[in-house]
């Protein structure tokens, strides 16, 4: 399959997870991603089709925001994102690329053994929580379970829970994105046409894949993603580094 093809259903099938899970677009793509590029290129190919997906999953969500919570914990996070992007330009690629396919592994073992529905931070943990997955978001572009974790030791309701997290991760590239697009300017703008083609694809997994897999068992769902997200994160540490 030509890498257009590939991309272009990947980007649906991580919107439509995103959109019910709150993370997965970085999760799915970014290591198919390095199939083609090295892992510090293709964290940064995914930050704008990934910013549009959340931006548009917030704008569906947006009436359900905890601001109390977000101006909170959201601020610990943009402090780590910033913190990650800064360390993205710095570290090797090899490392990254360890370091996601390591974050992967753990997220998607967690979802398995459903040690991710008992996991929780309370108190300052919580807030240093929202800075270590700010900073891995920043970093590898992968923090959905740690935010997770954290944001559900603050006892939001779930109507809340999922749109303040979701307006985090969105404070989150805000930051993050200015850095890749500084660091990785040419090779990014010589891939426009398939950033473009990711971004349509996540907004239309967003969109309309929420319809389709809210029908799912929530159990099923939970064990099928976890999984995806396991297999990604060996077929990382078991390929060549690029």
């Amino acid at each position: 399959m030509k890498i257009e093809g590939l991309m272009a259903a990947a980007s649906i099938l991580a919107g439509g997870v995103a959109a019910v899970s709150g993370f997965g677009i970085g999760s799915i793509l970014t290591p198919l991603l390095t199939l083609w590029w090295d892992a510090k290129l293709a964290v940064a190919l995914v930050a704008i089709p990934h910013a549009s997906g959340t931006a548009l999953r917030l704008w569906l969500l947006r009436r359900q925001i905890d601001r109390r919570i977000l101006w909170s914990f959201g601020a610990a996070s943009v402090a780590g994102g910033l913190m990650g992007a800064w360390l993205h330009v710095q570290w090797e690629s090899a490392l990254l690329r360890v370091i996601l396919a390591s974050l992967l592994v753990c997220t998607g073992l967690m979802g398995l053994t459903g040690l991710t529905d008992r996991l929780r931070f309370q108190g300052a943990s919580a807030w240093m929580a929202g800075v270590c997955s700010g900073l891995l978001g920043g970093l590898v572009g992968h923090q959905g379970g740690i935010r997770t974790a954290a944001m559900l030791g603050l006892d939001v309701p779930r109507d809340a829970f999922i749109a303040t997290t979701t307006a985090v991760a969105l404070m989150i590239d805000g930051v993050r994105t200015p850095v890749y697009l500084a660091a990785h300017a040419e090779p990014l703008r010589q891939q426009m046409p398939l950033i473009g083609l990711m971004t349509v694809g996540v907004l239309v997994g967003t969109a309309g894949g929420y319809r389709v897999l809210r029908r799912l068992p929530e159990s099923w769902f939970r064990r099928m993603v976890s999984g995806l997200i396991l297999a990604l994160g060996l077929f990382l540490l078991t390929t060549k580094v690029r």
